[in-house]
């Protein structure tokens, strides 16, 4: 599916070999991690990596977040995230992993996602470094097979309603004993902040669709 564009229409509306491009471009401006825990958490820290899945709909660009699934003991429990990852030692590089957890997690398999590039890792508060890849989900609208034990559900939002600053919020966080900035995008169905939300705004800060701090 082909999103139409004009040298005036917003990101959003774009094709997809521009909106890459401006990706690509915008790349240069970001930092190459995000970490706002520094020494409070232990280093190295363990890898991980998720995909930015972009699907095009009629009216323009929305990207695709899960749900996580509910269990006691988890401290990512229900909280909305990408899909994606521990990176296993069988994977030999970061886009291994996105796809292979997008695959086992919501069922799309490799073939189904063209991948354009990665942004800065991040760090979360459990300690894995994030590796984020943008990609676009091939043949959309198509089904997805989602695994229960690790996903409640799937939604979109609008690529528009991410870049409208009046959904976002920064609040602070103690988190092991530091005090960190953490955004909110007040999404109606469930909320998107921590690692996934600091990912989301170097997203809009390479598109120049948000000028703000990572954290």
């Amino acid at each position: 599916m082909t999103i139409p564009s004009s040298a005036a229409s917003p990101p959003w509306q774009w094709e997809p070999d521009r909106l890459r491009r401006a990706l690509q471009q915008g790349q240069a401006r970001l930092p190459a991690r995000v970490d706002p825990y520094g020494p409070a958490l232990p280093a190295p820290g363990k890898p991980a990596a998720v995909l930015v899945p972009f699907v095009p709909t009629p009216q323009g660009w929305q990207v695709l977040f899960i749900r996580r699934a509910e269990h006691p003991h988890d401290p990512h429990s229900g909280q909305v995230s990408f899909p994606g990852g521990r990176r296993e030692p069988s994977d030999p590089d970061a886009p291994t992993t996105a796809l292979r957890e997008t695959h086992e997690e919501v069922g799309l398999p490799p073939t189904a996602i063209e991948l354009w590039l990665p942004l800065p890792r991040h760090r979360t508060a459990s300690n894995y470094w994030v590796e984020p890849w943008v990609g676009q989900v091939r043949d959309w609208p198509r089904p997805l097979r989602l695994q229960p034990a690790e996903v409640a559900w799937t939604f979109t939002v609008p690529l528009a309603w991410l870049a409208d600053p009046r959904h976002l919020e920064r609040r602070w966080r103690r988190v092991h004993g530091v005090l960190v900035p953490t955004y909110y995008f007040h999404w109606p169905q469930a909320p998107i902040w921590g690692a996934t939300a600091r990912v989301v705004v170097s997203l809009l800060n390479a598109l120049g669709l948000l000028h703000l701090p990572p954290v």
